[in-house]
């Protein structure tokens, strides 16, 4: 079964991380992945900009709007993502809690929908 595990992390505390401390950032996630690619788990994976450069559409009456940023403000913006194979739930969660972000933000794992 595929789930996709959203990454959530805090944009602002992100922003005030020094180029060393990105860059240890970066070597985790890209240890990480390999892991997972390795493991045959990984299907896809991005991170994504700041929720500074978010648009969210909307559409009323037939007519489209159109706003800055998220759609809700919350503490822990979407950062990321990941896409995995796993064979169940545990092995999901399991590989979630290996995120680096999970020691500093969350994780929310949710089953991909299955069309019949």
């Amino acid at each position: 079964m595929q789930y996709l595990l959203l990454i959530y992390r805090n944009d602002a505390e992100y922003a005030k991380m020094d180029a060393a401390e990105r860059k240890q950032v970066s070597a985790e996630y890209g240890a990480f992945t390999q892991a997972i690619v390795q493991s045959g788990h990984f299907k896809a994976g991005d991170g994504l900009q700041p929720t500074s450069t978010a648009t969210t559409v909307r559409v009323r009456d037939g007519k489209m709007l159109t706003t800055d940023g998220p759609f809700a403000e919350t503490r822990e913006q979407l950062a990321g993502y990941y896409l995995v194979e796993a064979k169940d739930l545990d092995t999901a969660l399991s590989i979630a809690a290996r995120i680096p972000g999970a020691k500093t933000g969350s994780i929310e794992v949710r089953p991909v929908m299955i069309y019949d």
